[in-house]
């Protein structure tokens, strides 16, 4: 590292250090919000390294970080990607690759998922012309249960594609089990709960592919962000293609010939010798990330127990706090799961003597920041009135987390007062209206 180099960086941890003060929690004053990143002072230092550097493309920050996630996530292959949204298309698009031969979903297969949650878990499935299958959770969890799943396998079931629910895992075990039996992929949206468990693994490694969002709001960030992890090595090549324009080659870009044949290639009706760099073996999309981005996201990952260990505190703390209110559905963990919780679902009773929207509006009040249940019942939004989908039960649970549930945050820059005072208010607005 330069003399000079090393005077800039320098200044930069002085910087931060000048600039991000505590000027301490004041009740109704300072902002709760549900989510945010927790950055420091090594975060902002290595932004500035990777910029001084130029590395204004994916290039070896990238690299390093697929390696090291994918040991972290205990799978083989970690392929960073603009946006958690991203992943989740690539993911459901990968399953579609005609390399994977009469196993490859096709236009018309159904995919089952759940109708409460975010839509660009959903989204991939009708983007890809198949047909979503929605079922429905149970409240105090918010995910749905593998009875739900095995009675929507019909004869035009391909795959399942669930997210476990604001770092709660479903049951991912007994779910895996329904995908080998009948034959079914499994896509994890692990966007939410990196670092959970359930029954003594980590969610991500239960199907044939799991995403994860580096969006501001969640466990590690990189501002923007997303990741698509497999064990599989075939369905982490066609994830690489079609993640880089679709292209057969594997070399990074500025790199030439790194297989030695990158002219003897001859495939589709192309010309014999035609460049590898150019032949395209899948209809793909540009959407990798920046090595500012993947900098970022290294010194994040050094810190992400400490993230998830903080995420259980607050969680632990404003369970305990809250429990035995009345009129309130507090959530539980999934049985067998150790969650890393993304935040912390209220749902207010349908007999209660109060509407969410009128608590919600207490708290707010207090800056105390809540979010709903993201979509609620994906059914019921305008941009899937035409669309073609089918429902197996019914969707009740669904509707009531629409009205009655919302969700404040536990996230690591969230203090133990500031936890405390979330759950004051919370018990000082229900006993009064009791």
């Amino acid at each position: 590292m330069s003399v000079h180099r090393q005077l800039l960086l320098d200044e930069v941890r002085k910087y931060h250090q000048d600039t991000v003060t505590d000027a301490g929690f004041v009740p109704g004053v300072t902002e709760i919000w549900p989510s945010g990143a927790t950055l420091d002072e090594s975060d902002r230092v290595a932004l500035v390294e990777a910029a001084l550097e130029m590395r204004i493309a994916a290039g070896v920050s990238s690299r390093k970080f697929e390696s090291q996630f994918a040991r972290t996530m205990k799978r083989r292959k970690a392929h960073l990607t603009n946006s958690g949204s991203s992943a989740n298309l690539l993911a459901v698009s990968a399953l579609t690759s005609p390399a994977l031969g009469d196993r490859r979903l096709r236009p018309g297969d159904e995919i089952i998922t759940v109708a409460a949650g975010f839509p660009t878990t959903v989204n991939p499935i009708l983007q890809n012309g198949l047909v979503p299958v929605f079922v429905d959770i149970e409240l105090a969890t918010y995910n749905t249960t593998a009875d739900r799943v095995a009675s929507a396998i019909g004869p035009r079931t391909r795959g399942i594609v669930i997210a476990h629910a604001l770092g709660n895992p479903f049951e991912v075990e007994e779910i895996a089990g329904l995908a080998r039996d009948h034959g079914l992929f499994l896509v994890e949206d692990n966007c939410d709960a990196v670092g959970s468990t359930y029954r003594g693994r980590l969610t991500g490694t239960f199907g044939d592919l799991s995403t994860v969002s580096f969006y501001p709001a969640h466990h590690l960030t990189m501002g923007e962000g997303g990741c698509v992890l497999t064990a599989d090595l075939g369905l982490a090549r066609i994830v690489e293609s079609m993640r880089d324009w679709g292209r057969d080659c594997w070399c990074e870009p500025g790199e030439n010939n790194k297989c030695l044949k990158r002219f003897e290639y001859q495939m589709g009706t192309l010309p014999a010798g035609y460049d590898h760099k150019y032949i395209f073996s899948h209809v793909g999309y540009n959407l990798k990330t920046t090595d500012l981005q993947a900098a970022l996201g290294l010194t994040q990952l050094a810190r992400l127990d400490e993230f998830c260990a903080i995420r259980r505190r607050n969680w632990r703390r404003l369970r305990e706090s809250l429990d035995g209110l009345p009129h309130l559905l507090l959530p539980e963990a999934t049985v067998g799961s150790d969650p890393s919780w993304f935040g912390f679902a209220i749902t207010v009773a349908p007999e209660a003597p109060f509407r969410r929207a009128e608590l919600v509006a207490f708290l707010e009040d207090r800056k105390i920041g809540t979010r709903r249940l993201f979509a609620g019942n994906l059914t019921r939004h305008p941009a899937y009135v035409d669309r073609d989908y089918r429902v197996v039960g019914d969707l009740r649970n669904s509707d009531i987390v629409t009205e009655q549930t919302f969700w404040v945050g536990v996230y690591p820059a969230l203090t133990e007062e500031m936890i405390d005072y979330v759950a004051l208010s919370v018990s000082e607005f229900v006993v009064g209206h009791g």
